[in-house]
């Protein structure tokens, strides 16, 4: 007869849950920012106050959402659910969570496969009951539409503004502007920093010779910053509203999910309100420096080293004469043939030696063509035509090149020519 012991089951021990709560707002105003202090307090109080929970931290954002980009207090809270520092998560809703219905999953299953729950209290759903997923997607799918509703009431609003010609009265950090009891005002003092860059592109200084001007007065951005960027200084020799008018829609949201913004280069309708509020720069003067600047960007280098006006932007043979930029000076690059090697200079180390231009380097042809290849060409090849539509401009240092896209964004490249 076989002789059968029975091996008692070990008793489950009970032990407290390692707990967490999880809170957001959409924006930083003094309503939401109560609202978030009464959710982190709230929450404090209950896992303390449980007799068979241990408080693992509140963990909260004030950011948007439908990105994940951002959300500083979320990345924290999932790391340390990952090192199996935290049991079980509370939070208000699944919206609170993300409007985003895929992020949402993802961070559901992250957990479950980690054997942790998290507890939506509006809806009184737990993420790790696999036959609620249904039901939270659901949850999820009509918070993000309520989402996608929303932008699109806003993005009305806006166009109804815009018909009417109403302009944004609340600038933040606009040099030469402020806004006082919802009106554009003048500041006098940084009008006249204004007023003297018009001035000096005007007399033929170039954008890096004007950022050295300004920074040699000891003259300060308007956030306060010593030093001068000569993409800023662009940028505003070129914005309307220094003569008094306002371009309104520049830019459109292309995906309320991601906010993405696109510049409208006629995507979108645009709206030119003239006279909109009180100029800085003459209407004469403002034109002036935009047939300037127009005038030198039609510039572009010939095989000799000289330099002649184009009809179009780009010169055909090379592109380069009209991206390479001295990080310096400002002054356009030229293409020169030393020693049966093709090279690039800086126009005013070129015209008025080092001394006009002190860390300008030198550029090995088939260097820069390799760097472009392989940021910009997705096949490594340097390709022309790509170059053309995806790169705005260059701008060379003595260390290292800065490569700015057509969209907006920048490539920084270590300078390692021969």
């Amino acid at each position: 007869m076989k002789n059968v012991r029975i091996i008692p089951a070990i008793p489950k021990e009970n032990k407290k849950l390692k707990v967490a709560a999880y809170c957001r707002v959409s924006t930083s105003g003094p309503e939401q920012l109560r609202s978030l202090d009464i959710q982190i307090k709230t929450y404090t109080k209950m896992i303390r106050n449980h007799p068979d929970w241990i408080f693992a931290g509140v963990f909260f954002d004030i950011e948007s959402g439908l990105r994940r980009s951002g959300r500083t207090g979320l990345d924290k809270m999932l790391k340390k659910a990952a090192k199996s520092k935290i049991d079980y998560i509370i939070s208000k809703s699944i919206s609170r969570v993300s409007r985003d219905t895929l992020e949402v999953l993802k961070i559901i299953r992250f957990l479950r496969e980690r054997g942790i729950n998290m507890h939506f209290e509006n809806e009184n759903l737990d993420s790790i009951n696999e036959d609620r997923e249904f039901e939270i997607t659901l949850r999820g799918m009509l918070a993000q539409d309520e989402s996608r509703n929303t932008s699109e009431n806003i993005q009305w609003g806006f166009q109804r503004k815009f018909e009417k010609g109403d302009i944004f009265t609340k600038y933040k950090n606009f040099m030469g502007y402020t806004c006082v009891d919802g009106e554009i005002v003048i500041v006098p003092e940084q009008a006249e920093i204004v007023r003297k860059m018009f001035d000096l592109y005007l007399q033929g200084l170039s954008f890096g010779q004007i950022k050295t001007y300004l920074e040699s007065q000891g003259i300060k951005t308007v956030t306060g910053k010593e030093i001068w960027d000569t993409k800023t200084i662009q940028k505003m020799l070129k914005n309307e509203k220094y003569k008094g008018d306002t371009l309104l829609q520049k830019t459109f949201t292309e995906d309320f999910m991601t906010g993405k913004k696109s510049k409208n280069i006629g995507q979108r309708n645009r709206y030119y309100v003239k006279d909109s509020h009180p100029a800085i720069v003459s209407e004469k003067v403002f034109d002036l420096v935009q047939e300037e600047m127009t005038k030198r960007a039609r510039f572009v280098s010939k095989e000799d080293g000289s330099v002649e006006i184009s009809r179009s932007k780009y010169n055909s043979k090379y592109i380069l004469g009209n991206l390479l930029v001295c990080g310096d000076c400002g002054a356009s690059f030229r293409r020169r043939t030393e020693r049966g090697k093709v090279v690039w200079r800086c126009a005013t180390r070129i015209e008025k030696g080092k001394e006009a231009c002190h860390h300008s380097p030198t550029l090995d042809e088939g260097w820069i063509q390799d760097v472009l290849g392989q940021a910009i060409c997705q096949n490594s090849d340097y390709d022309d035509v790509i170059i053309r539509n995806e790169v705005d401009k260059i701008q060379v240092f003595d260390a290292f090149i800065l490569i700015f896209r057509t969209d907006g964004a920048q490539d920084k490249r270590p300078f390692q020519n021969d």
